[in-house]
């Protein structure tokens, strides 16, 4: 099982004549004043966990997308700040966007058109011009200070995400030597739904500037190669994941994304999350004989909260007895509210909530409690304990890492994971009860099997799944990005005996 200790040996054993570059549009450490000083704290998530140990090995240099007012006040002239502030061992550098910038980068091109066709929800992707034409002069701007902060060294880059496609072609161009790899954190369509897009060659071309390209499932890394094949003039061999194009070549390969397990682990244990649970219990009435159903989620329409209220709902029909006993709570904050579809849903939801709460409420119990807000990690790790069963039902998901919190989060060994077959933690997490999200029948049937299942099958399926999410964690994730970047970055490595089918 690897640690924030192993990947800190790796990179110092490995990579110590490298300077490490990573990029992301979100940054690892959110600014705050407060009582007129300046504050940092790391965000929740598994990515900074995994990436900050790596920065502090090696003292590299992270870039991100400004993210508020706080960091006018913490970084220099040239966008820099030293992180963790008080002990810095690595430094922020921010790009700052004007607000027509993100709002055509950001909210237009990556997140009504790429998310959309990148995921199975049947939301149409919006492809404008203009706000691809954004799009590229972001990609440009973040490549310009990524040229900028390697110099004459050599240096590795790490780039995150669908909001920076183009960025690897633009590096490469500029900086030939330099090695480069992307992980793509949301699912990559067949070539028949990518060809929607008008500028499919370019963001292929875009990530083809990559040494190395990530994705969570073989079947995302197959279809990213079906695409190549179809649309470029390239060399594809897709039993061993490699591409030759334009003379370089991009090693493609799955690596699923986990969580810190035993971070999350201890914080379930700890007195604060232990006081968190008592008041709760009061709150939810599981002191008086309630049950505790629980779903935890930004508010996307890829996470299928509508499908997942109507099972709650069908459930109740199916087994009145349990009418005045559950509660499920559907908790997680509103995002991308300013993307007309984001508000349609959260429209949706309050609606859903509303009609069932007033189908079987009464004046001393609602089926249904709203929270859609964000809340402090102890909250969300007690929910996660109290809670008798979790239901996690996208419609398309790359992984869905609120699953495996779930299961981290239960060192009482007990609880069930209710999880669609359409995220891709199902392919790991299969002692949960995989359900069709769609199929709503099956969904409540499924939460009736939840709040039934014996204690020893419970506690065996938890054990399994514990067991996974352990030794796969957030470390063993970045550890093997950064053994196969340094395999991909070999000359010719597409001809190395440790070229692996995937």
């Amino acid at each position: 099982m690897w640690t924030g200790d192993d990947l800190q040996r790796l990179v110092r054993r490995e990579l110590a004549e490298y300077r490490l570059i990573v990029v992301s549009n979100r940054q690892p450490y959110a600014f705050r004043i407060e009582n007129g000083q300046l504050v940092g704290e790391m965000p929740p998530g598994g990515l900074t966990a995994a990436i900050d140990p790596l920065m502090r090995a090696c003292g590299g240099t992270w870039i991100a997308q400004s993210g508020g007012e706080a960091d006018l006040t913490a970084m220099d002239a040239d966008g820099r700040v030293a992180v963790p502030l008080g002990s810095p061992a690595y430094n922020l550098r921010l790009l700052n966007l004007t607000e027509a910038e993100n709002n055509g980068y950001y909210y237009g091109f990556s997140n009504e058109g790429l998310w959309p066709l990148c995921h199975i929800a049947y939301t149409e992707p919006v492809f404008d011009a203009q706000n691809y034409e954004t799009y590229k002069a972001v990609n440009r701007k973040f490549a310009n200070l990524v040229v900028d902060e390697i110099g004459d060294q050599p240096a590795i880059v790490l780039v995150q995400d669908y909001h920076l496609a183009l960025l690897p072609r633009y590096i490469r161009q500029v900086c030939e030597d330099v090695i480069i790899g992307q992980f793509w954190h949301i699912p990559w369509p067949n070539p028949d739904i990518l060809r929607i897009c008008p500028w499919q060659e370019e963001i292929l071309d875009g990530m083809l500037g990559n040494d190395l390209l990530g994705f969570h499932l073989a079947g995302d890394c197959h279809n990213f190669l079906d695409c190549v094949q179809r649309n470029l003039d390239a060399q594809v061999e897709p039993q061993f994941g490699l591409v030759d194009y334009q003379n370089d070549m991009t090693l493609v390969r799955p690596f699923p994304i986990s969580i810190d397990f035993d971070g999350l682990d201890a914080e379930a244990r700890s007195p604060e999350v232990e006081s968190e649970m008592a008041r709760l219990t009061q709150e939810f009435g599981l002191d008086h004989g309630r049950i505790l159903g629980l779903g935890i989620d930004r508010q996307d329409y890829t996470k299928g909260i509508p499908h997942r209220l109507r099972a709650v709902e069908r459930f109740l029909e199916k087994w009145p007895e349990y009418q005045g006993r559950l509660v499920f709570l559907q908790a997680g904050a509103t995002s991308r509210t300013n993307i007309d579809s984001y508000m349609q849903l959260t429209i949706d939801i309050e609606s859903t909530v509303n009609r069932i709460n007033e189908r079987f409420g009464d004046g001393n119990w609602q089926p249904i409690a709203y929270w859609p807000t964000s809340f402090p990690s102890a909250t969300f790790s007690a929910l996660r304990r109290l809670a008798s069963f979790c239901a996690e039902s996208s419609l398309h998901d790359g992984m869905n890492l609120v699953a495996k919190e779930y299961v981290a989060s239960r060192v009482d060994e007990d609880g069930v994971l209710i999880l669609s077959a359409f995220a891709g933690a199902s392919q790991e997490l299969s002692s949960s009860i995989i359900i069709n999200p769609y199929a709503t029948e099956q969904f409540a049937d499924a939460i009736h099997q939840a709040l039934t299942m014996s204690d020893e099958e419970r506690r065996l399926r938890m054990r399994h799944m514990r067991s996974i999410v352990q030794e796969n964690n957030i470390y063993n994730w970045a550890g093997r990005i950064m053994m196969n970047l340094m395999q991909a970055s070999t000359p010719d490595h597409a001809r190395l005996p440790t070229a692996q089918a995937i």
